[in-house]
């Protein structure tokens, strides 16, 4: 069961393919995404039990060093995360509309994890700084 997810955001996307090929070698993770994103920065996403997401984030973060702009460990992250993130989201009824704005795509995924446990609402969708 995959039931964390490990992200981490570098401003050079040579030393992001290295982090991301890390994070797979370090543990028995997958891959949810690696791509660049504006303005010329790098994200690599995986999934899996906690530990190894752990794991292989530690050793992501130390290759990273200073290239890395954010990260974000979530061990227990609510099920409506991932299918905001990949567009795939029935919306079921409507209401009032929340937008959240931030300036690294960690945070993003922080706050839309956050809300979704905390209150009663529904993620529609989770844009991750690849063009608006």
């Amino acid at each position: 069961m995959q039931n964390a997810i490990g992200l981490i955001e570098l401003t050079s996307i040579a030393k992001g393919y290295e982090v991301a090929d890390a994070l797979l070698k370090t543990a028995e993770v997958q891959m949810v995404f690696n791509r660049t994103i504006c303005p010329g920065k790098f994200m690599v996403m995986v999934a899996g039990e906690t530990a190894a997401v752990t794991s292989s984030m530690e050793v992501g973060m130390e290759i990273g060093g200073e290239t890395v702009v954010d990260n974000l460990l979530i061990p227990n992250v609510h099920p409506e995360v991932f299918p905001a993130i990949s567009g795939t989201r029935v919306i079921t009824e409507t209401g009032a509309l929340g937008i959240i704005e931030t300036f690294s795509v960690a945070s993003i995924i922080e706050a839309a994890d956050a809300a979704v446990k905390a209150a009663n609402v529904q993620l529609l969708q989770i844009h991750l700084a690849m063009a608006i």
